[in-house]
């Protein structure tokens, strides 16, 4: 199984950016879906996640800037984040449980830069 992350990029404060990923292999089922990130020096930290059944769940500093979805059907996560701030950039990586044929376990993207300028 593989998540691949994409979307990130340079923009400016207040602007705003969409990230997917999406899970390949032998895949089952997944069950929840997740954005984190981590920032140069700072711990990777919690931004989002989403259940199967779309349950969803933000990190406090969200602020109700960023709105996590997904695509079942196609094993895809999405990430739109709005109104972004300097303080937003970091590498962002989407993270899966997954269950395939005899096994359910957690896999990470590589990660997608993203950088907001002031």
């Amino acid at each position: 199984v593989q998540l691949q992350a994409s979307g990130g990029g340079l923009v400016q404060a207040g602007g705003s950016l969409r990230l997917s990923c999406t899970a390949s292999g032998r895949i089952a089922s997944i069950n929840t879906m997740a954005w984190y990130r981590q920032a140069p020096g700072q711990q990777r930290e919690m931004v989002a996640d989403i259940t199967s059944g779309g349950e969803t769940n933000y990190a406090d500093f969200v602020e109700g800037r960023f709105t996590i979805s997904r695509d079942n059907a196609k094993n895809t996560a999405f990430l739109e984040m709005n109104s972004l701030k300097p303080e937003d950039t970091a590498v962002y990586y989407c993270n899966a449980e997954v269950r395939s044929l005899m096994l359910t376990r957690t896999y990470w993207g590589q990660g997608t830069l993203v950088t907001v300028s002031s």
